[in-house]
């Protein structure tokens, strides 16, 4: 048939469910016939005048559409496939895990609206061009915990880094503490290349493994470690939590 000239189906069997639609069809017909009946008149002249008009003969246009409603699932149901092109892709993806420090200084508004909304969309951003790469998510602050493990589903670490944010955990900035979950995370991957990625605005001040540790772990396990610093020079306007505290006297 020339519609399908170079199409290849993967499911030829299911067009055997064709003879459905003849079936279908009959029917139909053998039901319209029963629904028909006689009436005797006299004479036709009271008939003389009426107009003849379209719309009785559209009466037959819902088997007319289902039919081809049933014939166009049935070459779905068969997968129709091109034949005429084929590709060869080869692709090398890597294990790469996002460290995302979330401390309170990451709340400062010299990015708008903060440093930490900033790099976020920075790294999802990073995260949408990269489909081929497996990619994990660690955040940490005075602690640091794996948000989401390495995974090729990234609209599920999109949507989980989304919903990352400040007072998630003690405040402080442990960038050994989130290196070294960021390198666990790495260190049994088999993939030929293996990148932490650190995303932070400050320098370690808290936490038990020191920066240089965490460092050193990393290469031993041939990690790859890129640190992108979020912030400018100088002075940054950044917004605190107040609690407003009464004292009554008797």
């Amino acid at each position: 048939m020339i519609w399908f000239k170079g199409i290849e189906f993967a499911h030829p069997s299911f067009f055997w469910l064709f003879i459905s639609i003849p079936l279908m069809v009959g029917w139909y017909i053998w039901k319209q016939k029963q629904l028909q009946g006689n009436l005797a008149m006299p004479t036709i002249r009271g008939f003389a005048m009426i107009t003849k008009s379209m719309l009785p003969r559209f009466r037959h246009l819902s088997i007319i559409l289902r039919s081809l409603a049933m014939a166009a699932l049935i070459v779905a149901l068969a997968r129709p496939q091109s034949s005429l092109s084929w590709q060869d892709t080869t692709t090398e993806g890597i294990d790469i895990v996002i460290a995302s420090d979330i401390s309170g200084s990451m709340l400062a508004e010299d990015f708008k609206p903060n440093r930490l909304e900033a790099g976020k969309n920075i790294a999802i951003d990073f995260i949408q061009n990269r489909p081929n790469d497996r990619i994990g998510l660690v955040v940490f602050s005075g602690e640091s915990f794996t948000q989401c493990p390495l995974t090729i589903d990234h609209s599920v670490l999109v949507n989980l880094y989304a919903d990352i944010k400040n007072g998630m955990i003690e405040d402080g900035t442990a960038i050994g503490m989130g290196l070294a979950t960021a390198v666990n995370r790495l260190k049994d991957s088999e993939a030929k290349s293996k990148v932490v990625i650190l995303l932070t605005d400050g320098s370690n001040n808290s936490g038990s493994i020191p920066p240089v540790t965490a460092a050193e772990i990393a290469k031993q396990f041939g990690v790859r470690v890129y640190t992108v610093g979020i912030g400018t020079n100088g002075y940054a306007p950044i917004l605190f939590k107040r609690q407003w505290v009464y004292n009554t006297s008797a």
